[in-house]
């Protein structure tokens, strides 16, 4: 097993597995939050393995994965030595793959300290390989992640929200790390649930692949429930969504359904003359058409930026699980998802597996500024989708999927997560969470009159006076249609 292969190499078994909780921008994003310093959690020694099979107990739903990059101490740090970060890096000896496992259903019996939920036998996979870390750039390292087969996670150490280096000198400030400690150093996007039967691997390479730990093979099998005592497994629906990797809900970012209803009844048009009456002139997401007419879109905001095409950016952000496809793996239920793509329809930024993907998770749409390619099966999905054009491309032209649920532009128009986007043939508009009831009234009230207008006018009426209401008219609207009955009537 590895852990005897990390004894060899530094003539101690690793005592401590110190493991971080946010590292990656891109786990960030789907955890919806940044973290300003580095935070950590102890995993037992006896935790750790080589490949081989991992248990699932019976009664236990969620066993998590994690794909990781593991640093091995190779010489000991303590807080004597007052290291900083620049010198951090040359405290580690080696360099392989982990995987952090854990058994969800625990994690409410240990408040936060992942004793039982992470510290299981058999739940920290290391291997196959120890790379010599004097050969590798820390900064130019790749980690990925296959399920069965399927590539499900995959980022570099670039842009580390904190770096190796800082790691090891952080952790010790206070204590000391010896030879053969173990340091997790977070996860990507990606990680997810993994089912008996199934087999994850796990790969940790520099950007070449010229040094490689090869695939660390993990295989989950079902296994005897745990013995009955001190607190069983539980999970709930926040539970599974941290497990699967997908958001928590946020309340703030949702509309009941009573709101939802009313804005799918109202034209974009209506709403449109409302914003503007606030000041809001600059709200509507222009150029951008449903591929399917008769289309309506009610939901709120979850974003995606993307930037102009440089080969080596898309080299890192163009493959594997990009920010592109965490974006389709986040959206849930009554989401859109808005694409930023520089008003630019000359290469498709959403084709048909990406559409139903949104569609299977419950997205209420995606809006993108840029193209659609596979265009009639995207529409076959059934999934609302407006865009700029259609293009046969791969988004590879000219796009660089960058970055999710940050502030972008779209169609000219500023777009925040949760926002509250409404659109229909006549194009998409974004409402501030914050108006959202007082211009949907108004809006209500508005189409109220205009449809007694309309009858009037059909009756033969002239518009002088009647559109808009003014003097008679508007009395007698007022005396035949309560002009000023409530919302929603």
């Amino acid at each position: 097993m590895l852990a005897d292969a990390v004894t060899t190499a530094t003539g101690r078994r690793p005592g401590k597995v110190v493991a971080v909780h946010l590292n990656y921008p891109s786990r960030a994003a789907q955890r919806g939050r940044t973290p300003a310093a580095a935070s950590y959690f102890l995993k037992p020694s006896s935790s750790l393995t080589g490949g081989g099979d991992v248990v699932r107990p019976a009664g236990v739903e969620l066993l998590g994965f994690e794909g990781e990059i593991a640093l091995v101490i190779g010489r000991a740090a303590r807080p004597a030595d007052r290291i900083g970060a620049a010198q951090g890096w040359d405290h580690v000896g080696w360099v392989t793959a982990a995987n952090d496992l854990g058994l969800y259903d625990f994690r409410a019996a240990d408040k936060g300290s992942n004793v039982r939920s992470k510290g299981g036998d058999g739940m920290t996979p290391l291997g196959p390989v120890l790379l010599p870390a004097a050969d590798l750039d820390p900064a130019a390292l790749r980690v990925r992640t296959w399920l069965d087969g399927e590539l499900v996670q995959d980022d570099t150490t670039g842009a580390l929200l904190f770096g190796f280096g800082h790691l090891v000198a952080d952790l010790a400030r206070l204590l000391t790390l010896e030879e053969g400690d173990v340091i997790l150093t977070g996860t990507p996007a990606g990680a997810s649930v993994a089912e008996p039967g199934q087999v994850v691997e796990v790969e940790v390479s520099d950007l070449a692949g010229a040094a490689t730990t090869g695939r660390l093979r993990t295989r989950v099998v079902d296994g005897p429930a745990p013995v009955d005592v001190g607190t069983p497994p539980r999970v709930d629906d926040a539970v599974r969504a941290d497990a699967w990797g997908t958001p928590e809900p946020d309340p703030a970012r949702g509309l009941d359904e009573e709101l939802r209803a009313r804005l799918g009844n109202v034209a974009v048009a209506t709403l449109s003359v409302q914003l503007r009456k606030r000041g809001y002139h600059d709200v509507s997401i222009d150029g951008v058409r449903p591929l399917t007419p008769g289309t309506r879109l009610v939901g709120t905001a979850r974003t995606l930026r993307y930037v102009p095409f440089r080969p080596d950016l898309f080299q890192d952000r163009g493959a594997g699980f990009t920010p592109q496809k965490q974006a389709v793996d986040a959206v849930g239920p009554g989401e859109v998802l808005v694409m930023d793509a520089r008003r630019d329809p000359t290469a498709g930024t959403l084709g048909d597996i990406l559409a139903l993907r949104a569609k299977v998770r419950g997205a209420a749409g995606v809006i993108t500024d840029g193209a659609v390619r596979d265009s009639a099966a995207v529409a076959a999905t059934g999934l609302p989708v407006l865009a700029a054009g259609v293009h046969p491309a791969v988004l590879g032209r000219r796009h660089v999927p960058w970055e999710t649920d940050v502030t972008i532009a779209c169609g000219g128009a500023t777009v925040q997560v949760g926002d509250v986007v409404v659109a229909d043939d006549d194009g998409a508009l974004v409402i501030p969470p914050a108006l959202v009831e007082d211009v949907l009234a108004d809006a209500e009230r508005q189409e109220a009159e205009e449809r007694w207008i309309a009858a009037r006018v059909a009756e033969g009426e002239a518009v002088d006076g009647l559109y808009p209401l003014s003097g008679a008219w508007r009395e007698r609207y007022d005396a035949e249609a309560g002009g000023a009955r409530e919302p929603g009537a």
